[in-house]
């Protein structure tokens, strides 16, 4: 849209520092070099930590403090071993249905009292022998079927037999000499007792067999047996079979321990902390730490830096083959664009860097907080809505890697989908906005679609997040979609007005009625007002059926005949119930005037600041036009007179500059038609069509179009818009004289009477 070649002579300097500054290769690529620079440095603390030359048993000359969160190896496990200690000796409970032996053991006893073929006295050696035999061949058997079904682990089998053996029981001898008097009558009736007895404290747990064994006698006592030989003997056989069943398990007591171990939470040595003092002496555990963590220079390995340059330079020349390629012309030279552009990747990995200063491995939810999509929304409304789809690509891989605390991993899929999803939906939001309060609302909308994806990921992830922090996360991402609509509300001023930039939302401001310029516009040339409104809708149109920036050409229409706030009665459209003063001026004098309208209105806008591509349509409308009116009029004067014409045509044209854009280029074409159209009573749709035909063919016949993009395309569609949107138009207009009514009737009214 900018050209690169001046047209005239005023504009000749201005032209020339233009181009030495916007279009030249070599700022360009000093520009694109400083990009590169960018990347690697705001990369490499990530990447590239410090490395220190530093050797076992010498004196640090420095302070070295931890690059970033990392891992305490001697206090993980020194707390992990504090874990372990602390888990209780876990006991398992394993019944071993002592009842069964004793009933077995009163079976025996019934059976052999009943033989009188053997002596009471070999009943009582018989007794002494083989009752403890029962009571430790019970015990053994339980131990043997358990072990070859696998119900019990060996080491627990192996405890249960150490426990009882420690806690055998001992009959007295005199309860062996009472057996054999007993009767089968007593044995049946000791059998329930006994069998209730042993059941009962076997289903306490048992450690310790003594303490079940204290209370055989309170229980035997408060029994059905009445005799006191049978209350005798069902109490120590009770005592005898009674054994612990609660166990000590090592087994699952190292399990817990082990799991202790692993669920005791990394110790971290903080970001920041220091690792070794200045003038501390390194030990060997202090070397270790500083080696397992790669901060020692041990060997000269270049390649990550290489490798970081590397990456830098293909994430610029993505960006530069990407608008080298672009359509939009004035992104692919102009160095002015190209610097901003750089400025807003500056801010943007400034502030993601920022956020993570604060970020860590253990509330990593904090870099959501990070304002990732504030470089795609200032792209979006100040360059170009594909660059900023681009440009967001870019800032999710740089986010990815600037928010990553993961050391093992140099990207971090989770910032890089948010950082997609977040930008996306800015761009998508915010392109055509015209009102600041849109950027709150996109940032609303930031704000929704980041806790959305975040969500997501949660859930993708699983059992990994917490409900605390998934909250946090949730909260932070929202809260950042918030942080960024702020800050570009507070960053757009500054680009606009810095680099001259005009958004849509400043082009909606200077569009209010309300602004100085406009209102005078309005109470003290109402003609021109209306004029210039009505220029504006034609224009719009046309630009916006080409793809031009038809806000641009609208709210430029508004202003581009400001100048005409000076002298509004020297133009037509003013003079209401008036003479024309230019009817008895000199035809020179009314030129000057008429000319004059267009450098008037750029000093109007230059000292109401307003920006330069609006004081560029009020310069360029007219471009290098000329005033056929006026310069016949001073052809036939000089005739009158009888001199010579002291005058060119030249002296009749407008200063200029041609139009440099395509929105310029479009003013001037409207301009001239709606004057025309206003020209024409009743006029037809034959002859609103030729005259727009003529006054696009006599400005490329004077070529006034050489020094913008325009295409003959572009001119035919514009043809074709004005056409269909000026049929509504039927204003009246003074027509031209029929002495000068030729070719150039329809050419520009303006000329005729100082429009």
């Amino acid at each position: 849209m900018d050209s690169k070649e001046p047209s005239s002579g005023k504009s000749f300097l201005f032209s020339y520092k233009d181009i030495s500054y916007k279009y030249s290769v070599l700022t360009r690529y000093t520009l694109f070099l400083l990009l590169i620079v960018l990347f690697y440095v705001t990369l490499a603390p990530k990447i590239l930590p410090e490395r220190y030359d530093i050797r076992l048993g010498s004196y640090s000359e420095k302070e070295i403090a931890a690059p970033g969160q990392i891992p305490n190896s001697k206090a993980t496990l020194k707390a992990q071993e504090k874990a372990a200690e602390q888990v209780q000796p876990i006991y398992s409970i394993i019944p071993i249905r002592n009842e069964t032996l004793i009933v077995q053991i009163l079976d025996r006893i019934d059976k052999l009292n009943q033989d009188d073929q053997v002596s009471n006295q070999d009943k009582v050696a018989i007794y002494r022998q083989e009752i403890p035999q029962r009571a430790e061949d019970f015990v053994e058997n339980f131990l043997k079927s358990s072990g070859n079904a696998g119900t019990y682990s060996d080491k627990i089998l192996d405890e249960i037999s150490k426990v009882i053996n420690q806690q055998v029981y001992r009959i007295p001898e005199e309860t062996f000499i009472k057996i054999p008097r007993l009767t089968s009558g007593d044995i049946q009736e000791m059998k329930p007792v006994a069998r209730e007895i042993v059941s009962r404290l076997s289903n306490d747990q048992v450690m310790d067999a003594q303490s079940a064994r204290a209370k055989v006698a309170e229980l035997v006592s408060t029994s059905s047996l009445s005799d006191k030989i049978p209350r005798e003997i069902v109490q120590e056989l009770a005592r005898m079979t009674l054994t612990a069943n609660k166990f000590y398990d090592e087994e699952v007591t190292k399990e817990a321990q082990v799991k202790a171990r692993e669920n005791t939470d990394t110790v971290y040595i903080k970001q920041g902390d220091v690792l070794v003092s200045k003038g501390q002496l390194i030990t060997e555990e202090l070397y270790a730490l500083l080696n397992d963590n790669k901060l020692l220079k041990n060997e000269v390995n270049y390649w990550p830096q290489l490798g970081l340059l590397m990456f830098s330079c293909l994430l610029t020349l993505g960006l530069h083959m990407f608008i080298r390629q672009s359509s939009a012309n004035k992104y692919k030279y102009n160095n002015s664009q190209l610097l901003m552009l750089i400025l807003i990747f500056f801010i943007t990995v400034v502030s993601m860097n920022l956020v993570s200063i604060v970020q860590n491995s253990i509330h990593p939810y904090i870099g959501y907080f990070a304002p990732v999509a504030l470089g795609a929304i200032l792209v979006t409304l100040l360059m170009d809505m594909s660059l900023a789809f681009f440009c967001a690509m870019i800032f999710s891989i740089l986010s990815s890697m600037i928010l990553n605390v993961n050391t093992g991993h140099i990207f971090d899929f989770h910032f890089g989908f948010f950082t997609m999803t977040v930008s996306y939906v800015a761009i998508t939001v915010i392109h055509k906005a015209s009102q600041r309060s849109t950027l709150l609302k996109g940032g609303i909308m930031v704000s929704l679609f980041g806790s959305i994806a975040v969500f997501v990921m949660i859930l993708i992830d699983g059992t990994e997040w917490s409900q605390l922090q998934a909250l946090y996360t949730v909260a932070f991402a929202f809260v950042g979609g918030l942080l960024t609509s702020v800050l570009v509300i507070g960053l757009m001023p500054f680009f606009e007005v810095t680099f001259g930039i005009l958004s849509a939302l400043k082009l909606v401001e200077l569009s209010s009625p309300t602004h100085p310029l406009l209102r005078k516009l309005l109470t003290e040339t109402p003609g021109t007002y209306h004029h210039s409104v009505m220029v504006g809708n034609l224009s719009e149109a046309s630009a916006e059926a080409i793809g031009a920036n038809g806000l641009l050409c609208r709210v430029g229409s508004y202003y581009h005949d400001i100048g005409k706030t000076k002298r509004p009665s020297y133009f037509i459209e003013n003079q209401n119930h008036m003479e024309n003063p230019h009817d008895t001026m000199d035809p020179k004098l009314s030129k000057s005037i008429i000319i004059a309208h267009a450098r008037d209105g750029v000093e109007m806008l230059k000292d109401y600041k307003l920006p330069k591509l609006i004081r560029d349509i009020a310069e360029q409308h007219h471009g290098t036009t000329f005033l056929h009116f006026f310069y016949h009029k001073a052809l036939k004067k000089a005739e009158e007179l009888g001199v010579e014409p002291d005058f060119t045509d030249l002296d009749f044209r407008y200063p200029g500059p041609k139009a440099q854009s395509k929105e310029s280029a479009i003013v001037g074409i409207a301009d001239s038609v709606e004057a025309a159209v206003r020209s024409l009573r009743n006029p037809t749709v034959e002859q609103v069509e030729t005259m727009i035909e003529k006054i696009i063919k006599s400005r490329m016949d004077d070529h006034q179009f050489n020094e913008c993009d325009l295409t003959l395309k572009e001119l035919g569609i514009i043809g074709k818009t004005l056409k269909e949107s000026v049929m509504g138009i039927f204003h009246s207009r003074i027509e031209y004289p029929e002495e000068i009514k030729k070719t150039t009737k329809m050419i520009d009214e303006e000329d005729r009477k100082g429009v």
